[in-house]
């Protein structure tokens, strides 16, 4: 039962408001400000959710189910204020007692813990986890300063610390009663026990503290959360005596060290201490969420024959791959299981996400490294490694060849760590995230693995959830939608939209269509009569925000000599990871270009080019609702999914892409007239990167290619700085590794046909809305169910 009366009418809501004001705020309503009335509404909102988790807690602990432990580097949580009174059915009340509550809504601050589509996926999941009734617990690090700030000096893409928790964070609960002890370093030792059973003590440990915030499901009770560790220095760490001598710097070197653990997403690994700051830091994930998986576990059970009966724990991507071998060292070292039980145990308890198909983001660790930091980890993978050595010598006798791909070793050039290698073998299942990803993986990347262990091999395709990015994003076209079929059920059961379908043949509801994009478009800031068109992504270069810009380029040389087009506002957005030099440059020649574009009192009719800074999901909600545009252009066979793509599809944008990734699915499912498809399929651009393949002569023979690339060359853009881009355009003309000139031609003329589509608003709206009508496969309801019934093998808790 709940312990507080929680009130359903204004007065009551009020009423709780002004208590939390004076008991939590300690201030009154005369002298609180902005921010004090912010965070006693917060609570408000946040004490129905904890009375919901009261409840889904003892269902669990009744029922001791199987639970859904998903362990991933980044959250993209979002604003919290305003899924959680829409989960809770508060915005009504929350305006009934603050005239000023848009004001103070714009007090939530989005939680620094994620970065891309990774770390999206993972809030999504648990999103739909919870709503599908789920137990589940997500694990993470609480960032101090996420990822970066990202702001822009001369163009040029400036990190600063993104202090996101600076005056607190309402929604969220720190447990210091429940920290953890994580070591590094030390000495291994034998024991008298079994022959791999050792005695690791560390040189130095940290604390991991916990904190959670809640999760709710949509329309059900069930709230799970997901558990966010802080790294704390130990118990006596601050050096009194060298502080009294003024030694204040080494005084704190301690604690310094110790919590700079936690301090931002993705530490830049260009240097050998950040490299070891990374890894340190995917070890203290998984220690502190192995350590209080178990305890959840030994509540109600016993018998470690059943630990994989009720467990199973999801690796999003390799950043958490140790928690593999760290759960046989626990088991082993520290519960005293034989070997074989706890591998056994450990195969069985672990899925392994795989997202992506590139050599580089396939995590490898440097044996020399690792075995510094965490030397009983790394005799536990040389074990494991052994075991799986002689089962494929056994397997391919005399195919040395095969044996040396597969090892969890690298030889050469530097002994490296494969972390996939491990993760593929320390699970019992693996996927891909799209089925043209899916299929590559078990082709490609890891064909050996999925030799071996075909039945090992799944695809779920990812997924979105629609109450963030349709019904909290877009509010007006939520209403509409609900408006025509009649209720608000198709926010739980997205296939529903294809009830939309008989309205693309209605003038009207096309005209209603309309208006609420040109809404969306006055809300973003841009000109609701031109065609918006949205790149909207971390920038690599596989994602080819460089061929969007030669694109810019050519529009704009093509205005300047007199061929006019339709009216189009060209919105980049995106960050750049510190140490990726073709990255950042690519987006100081955006906004170099931008400069000039948009200064030209001759284009500015046709052409206006933009690139929002710091990009991250409260901005999705803000440019994604108005996006004609969806671009999604990444050389094909390189992208694992995509989820930008399934949000701007559910907000009715045509797509403008390669058959890469999710794009296959998006094309097939709305209908290949219903999408701008262009360039190389995957095997056609692995045939051209693996031939003599010369991106300079495509330029030689396209002259508008030729006039784009010459004028950055000359110094357009950059004040007559004829060495500004150089570098970049070196890269370009020289190996252009991900196809952008080879691509170019196709995307431009498809543009074209964009333009001519636009032309014909009629017929482009009931486009729109067909893209909107036919994306119920791309629900994260769906995405968690498949998963539950081909991997997890997990049931649902209804929660009273």
């Amino acid at each position: 039962m709940d312990l507080r009366a929680l009130g359903h009418s204004p007065e009551e809501f009020e009423r709780e408001l002004l208590s939390n004001l004076y008991y939590q705020r300690g201030t009154t309503i005369e002298s609180a400000s902005r921010r004090d009335v912010y965070e006693a509404l917060a609570v408000t909102v946040r004490d129905r959710l904890a009375a919901r988790r009261a409840r889904t807690a003892a269902a669990h602990y009744q029922a001791n189910p199987r639970w859904v432990y998903y362990l991933s580097a980044e959250y993209m949580l979002g604003r919290q204020l305003w899924q959680n009174l829409l989960y809770t059915g508060t915005e009504d009340l929350a305006r009934s007692v603050r005239a000023d509550f848009d004001e103070i809504a714009e007090l939530d601050v989005e939680p620094g813990l994620g970065n891309g589509g990774l770390g999206r996926l993972a809030a999504c999941l648990l999103d739909s986890l919870a709503t599908l009734d789920v137990p589940a617990v997500g694990y993470g690090i609480r960032y101090d300063l996420g990822i970066f700030r990202q702001t822009f000096v001369d163009g040029a893409q400036v990190e600063l610390p993104d202090d996101w928790a600076f005056e607190g964070n309402p929604w969220e609960f720190r447990a210091p009663d429940d920290r953890e002890v994580v070591g590094f370093y030390g000495t291994v030792f034998p024991t008298d026990g079994p022959t791999r059973r050792r005695r690791w003590e560390p040189a130095e440990t940290v604390l991991g503290e916990p904190s959670h915030m809640l999760v709710p499901g949509y329309g059900t009770a069930t709230v799970n959360i997901v558990r966010l560790w802080r790294a704390r220095a130990a118990r006596g760490s601050f050096d009194l005596t060298r502080f009294a001598r003024g030694e204040y710097a080494d005084a704190v070197q301690e604690v310094v060290r110790s919590e700079n653990i936690s301090k931002v997403l993705y530490p830049d690994d260009s240097t050998e201490s950040g490299r070891e700051l990374r890894l340190k830091q995917q070890y203290f994930l998984v220690s502190c969420s192995l350590r209080d998986i178990i305890r959840r576990f030994r509540l109600r059970n016993s018998d470690w024959g059943v630990f994989a009966d009720k467990t199973t724990i999801q690796l999003n991507d390799t950043h958490p791959v140790l928690a593999i071998p760290e759960l046989i060292r626990i088991l082993v070292d520290e519960y005293e299981l034989d070997w074989d039980r706890a591998w056994d145990i450990t195969r069985r308890t672990f899925g392994y996400t795989c997202h992506t198909l590139l050599p580089e983001a396939l995590e490898t660790w440097p044996v020399a490294m690792l075995g510094r930091l965490l030397p009983r980890h790394l005799e536990i993978i040389y074990a494991i490694n052994e075991d799986f050595l002689r089962e494929l010598e056994q397997r391919y006798p005399g195919d040395a060849d095969r044996v040396r791909h597969m090892s969890l070793i690298q030889e050469e050039p530097e002994r490296r760590i494969r972390m996939a290698h491990l993760a593929v073998v320390g699970a019992h299942a693996v996927n891909g995230v799209a089925e043209l990803h899916s299929r590559l993986l078990a082709e490609t990347t890891l064909r050996d693995f999925a030799e071996l262990w075909p039945a090992k091999f799944h695809n779920v395709t990812n997924g979105i959830t629609p109450r963030r990015f349709l019904r909290i994003a877009n509010p007006s076209l939520s209403d509409l939608i609900t408006e025509a079929l009649g209720s608000e059920s198709w926010l739980t059961d997205l296939e529903q939209l294809k009830g939309l379908e008989p309205f693309a043949d209605d003038p009207g509801f096309r005209e209603r269509w309309r208006q609420i994009k040109r809404h969306n478009k006055t809300r973003l800031g841009t000109d609701p009569d031109a065609l918006t068109d949205v790149i909207i992504k971390r920038f690599h270069e596989y994602k080819r925000q460089m061929l969007k810009l030669l694109h810019v380029i050519t529009m704009y040389q093509r205005i300047r000599d007199g061929v006019t087009q339709p009216p189009r506002t060209v919105v980049f957005s995106g960050k750049a990871a510190p140490g990726y030099w073709a990255a950042k440059e690519v987006i100081r020649l955006i906004n170099a270009v931008a400069g000039v574009v948009n200064a030209d009192p001759l284009v500015a009719p046709y052409l206006t080019v933009l690139f929002p800074p710091d990009y991250n999901v409260t901005l999705a909600e803000l440019i994604i609702p108005a996006a004609d545009l969806s671009e999604q252009i990444s050389l094909a066979g390189k992208e694992a999914s995509g989820t930008g793509n399934m949000k701007l599809t559910l907000n009715g944008a045509l797509t403008i892409g390669t058959l890469d990734g999710a794009n296959i699915e998006i094309r097939d499912r709305v209908g290949a007239e219903n999408f701008f498809l262009f360039g190389l399929d995957a095997a056609q651009a692995a045939e051209l990167q693996h031939g003599n393949y010369q991106p300079r002569g495509y330029y030689e023979r396209d002259a508008e290619l030729h006039g784009a690339i010459d004028a950055i060359a000359t110094g357009a853009f950059s004040r007559g700085d004829t060495g500004a881009f150089a570098g970049l355009l070196a890269t370009l003309l020289g190996r252009d590794d991900y196809l952008t000139l080879a691509d170019y031609r196709s995307y431009v003329d498809t543009q074209d046909l964009v333009n001519k589509a636009w032309l014909d608003p009629d017929e482009w709206s009931r486009m729109s809305v067909l893209n909107t009508a036919r994306s119920g496969f791309f629900s994260a309801d769906r995405t968690v169910t498949e998963y539950c019934q081909r991997i997890w093998h997990t049931d649902p808790v209804s929660v009273p």
